[in-house]
């Protein structure tokens, strides 16, 4: 166990979390290697942020181990750590280059380089003007930003983000992630977690699923898409009045789901992809066909009701969980 703890940047070996009857984390074994950078996806109420704050020592396992960077214990590395919670919050009376220069003095930044970093960082995200604002004057999707420098300030080794989306629109929410892929070229181990599946999809190069406190999944995101065959055929017809009846009489189709601009054909276990197409164009007329890359939320969504239950009631409860926000920030806990 020293040797792991000494060659790697997280490890949870054994960690189960209750709260009363509840286990919110349950056995979870967690390995994540110095520089790599890792998406914690799940939907909401999975375990996810109970995980991170016993990773961040704001709490504590009922039994396992923790260690962070080398240590058993987050506070005793709490210089080289970079933390931005899900719940938001900053200094509200003090100015906002003030806030951000005490956060960076508390992380070891010299007084003499604090100040230049503050005034650099805050231009980086287009909030050069609101530097002698008060932190309250700020809206909230520029109070987010404000804490995400504050988490970046010190130029950590280990950055983890909960929920950094949340709340952000497009814009930003493309801003932060060049910034968060910034920190990663850096050298910065990254853990971030997200119940809006797309997002870790696009950054991230493993992943870890949590379902009610079990890890359901570990691995590569180059390998689990290596792993989970294509189920899907997106077919665009020709003719838009034309019936999905044909399609859906074919031998190895399981359903047809008709969406505004095409139809998704769902193939049933071990049917033959290439074979199933060949069907659909013999069928109907093609516009526009294509086989569909199984995204991290198709592979959760099969992951899980695969093991039991109604499938369409599962299928809708979870596509609702992990589905992207209305833009909203996410209120439920992790």
């Amino acid at each position: 166990m020293a040797a792991l703890i000494m060659q790697q940047a997280i490890v949870l070996d054994n960690v189960t979390k209750t709260f009363g009857p509840k286990v919110a984390v349950r056995d979870l074994d967690l390995v994540l290697p110095q520089g790599s950078m890792y998406g914690f996806i799940g939907p909401n109420g999975a375990g996810k942020t109970t995980t991170i704050r016993m990773i961040m020592s704001i709490l504590f396992p009922d039994r396992g181990e923790i260690s962070v960077l080398g240590c058993r214990s987050a506070l005793d590395a709490k210089d080289r750590i970079g933390y931005l919670p899900e719940e938001r919050g900053v200094y509200r009376k003090m100015k906002v280059g003030s806030f951000l220069a005490y956060i960076g003095r508390l992380k070891g930044v010299s007084r003499t380089e604090v100040r230049p970093r503050v005034r650099d960082w805050l231009g980086r995200v287009g909030l050069a003007e609101v530097e002698n604002k008060r932190c309250e004057e700020l809206s909230k999707g520029m109070q987010q930003k404000v804490q995400f420098i504050a988490a970046v300030l010190h130029k950590p080794d280990l950055l983890i983000l909960d929920e950094p989306f949340s709340g952000l629109d497009p814009i930003n929410m493309r801003l932060l992630r060049e910034l968060i892929l910034e920190q990663h070229q850096n050298g910065a181990t990254v853990i971030f977690s997200t119940h809006v599946m797309v997002q870790a999809e696009e950054i991230c190069d493993h992943v870890v699923m949590i379902n009610d406190g079990d890890k359901v999944l570990d691995d590569a995101l180059s390998s689990i898409r290596a792993r989970f065959d294509p189920r899907v055929v997106r077919f665009e017809p020709l003719d838009p009045e034309a019936a999905p009846d044909r399609i859906a009489a074919l031998g190895e189709v399981e359903s047809v789901e008709r969406a505004r601009t095409h139809w998704d054909v769902f193939l049933r276990k071990g049917a033959d992809p290439a074979r199933v197409m060949t069907g659909i164009v013999s069928a109907v007329t093609p516009r526009r066909i294509e086989l569909h890359r199984p995204t991290l939320e198709d592979v959760f969504i099969e992951m899980v009701t695969g093991r039991g239950g109604t499938r369409a009631e599962e299928v809708e409860r979870l596509r609702a969980a992990v589905g992207p926000e209305s833009g909203a920030a996410a209120g439920a806990e992790g």
